[in-house]
């Protein structure tokens, strides 16, 4: 993560960030920092430690938010700030991640910076279930007419990686820090996940191919020493980036007239996941395979399944007709089991 996207913090909040920076994914560090920075500027403006009429991105935070204003926050004062991020429009998860945020930075003010006489204040600050929604997937059908409107100057790149998301279920910041040398000759590759995790998957045919063809045309000269060893390259001659590769994902999904329907680069990971699932392969093998920690991550696809189950169940043109059964003419009208 760049200096730059913390340095406007308060010192401790920059402290605490640099500290999990090596335990978490860049990604996650990012949005601790922003979730920090609107706690601590709405801070500033409910301690009056600025004009109410400063503007929000003109607040000092380093200038006006020291060790000795953190140390009167508690767990009440988190409370108010998250009611009001819910009277903004924060959605239940939204809260709910900033709350995780505040309990992990003053969990780490109370150990590291020996505040709060070693006891985290916000410990009672309680992360409510926030209703898990099943994760949106494309059809198989859907995928084969993504990846059949690939086409112009960087077609094998475009769908050796978007080969690459639909079977192994990479993550995008996992697909644009591959490397020449994580691919390796048996047909394995390396992958470096969340908190610098490192996995090995198997790439299967489809992928082997797609690769092959693209590493014929992967351009060899021009490219800076520091990314002559990246695998996908832009049409810049430098590492591709994550924007890059969602803005091609966008032009496929255009073409495609699968726009407009939430589908992203994360989405194709959870579709790798599903197909996976839904074609038998084992839970604790497709944990392994998308790099999750918990198995209960890797659960919520086997509700997916549930759900379409259910749904092919509803679909059944019987239940649409609401049929009931007829009672037979001989039924014993004293019979237990025809009380209703």
């Amino acid at each position: 993560m760049k200096k730059n996207d913390i340095q406007s913090l308060p010192q401790l909040a920059q402290d605490f960030l640099y500290h999990m920076d090596d335990s978490k994914s860049q990604l996650t560090v990012v949005e601790y920092a922003s979730d920090l920075r609107t706690f601590f500027r709405w801070i500033a403006f409910a301690f009056e430690l600025v004009p109410s009429d400063t503007p929000v991105d003109e607040v000092d935070l380093r200038a006006c938010v020291d060790k000795d204003i953190i140390a009167r926050i508690n767990c009440k004062t988190a409370e108010r700030f998250i009611f009001d991020c819910k009277e903004n429009g924060n959605n239940p998860r939204t809260c709910a991640r900033k709350k995780t945020v505040l309990r992990q930075f003053f969990r780490y003010l109370a150990a590291q910076e020996s505040m709060f006489d070693g006891r985290n204040p916000m410990s009672e600050l309680k992360t409510p279930g926030t209703g898990k929604s099943l994760p949106k997937y494309l059809t198989l059908e859907e995928c084969r007419t993504l990846l059949a409107e690939v086409t112009g100057r960087f077609a094998e790149r475009d769908y050796c990686m978007l080969i690459f998301f639909l079977n192994c279920g990479m993550r995008l910041s996992e697909l644009v820090n591959l490397n020449l040398r994580d691919v390796r000759i048996d047909g394995t590759c390396r992958i470096k996940g969340k908190g610098n995790k490192e996995r090995t998957i198997y790439l299967n045919d489809a992928c082997l191919a797609a690769l092959e063809r693209y590493l014929k045309v992967r351009p060899q000269e021009g490219l800076r020493v520091d990314d002559r060893d990246a695998l996908f390259i832009s049409r810049n001659k430098r590492r591709i980036n994550a924007r890059s590769v969602e803005l091609v994902l966008e032009k496929y999904l255009k073409a495609s007239d699968l726009d407009g329907m939430g589908y992203s680069v994360h989405k194709l990971r959870h579709t790798a996941a599903t197909l996976m699932y839904q074609h038998d392969v084992d839970i604790l093998q497709l944990k392994d395979i998308l790099g999750h920690e918990n198995l209960a991550t890797t659960e919520i696809y086997t509700h997916v399944v549930s759900e379409q189950l259910r749904a092919a169940v509803d679909a059944n043109p019987l239940n649409q007709e609401g049929v009931t059964q007829k009672k037979p003419d001989h039924a014993n009208e004293n019979n237990p089991a025809n009380i209703k």
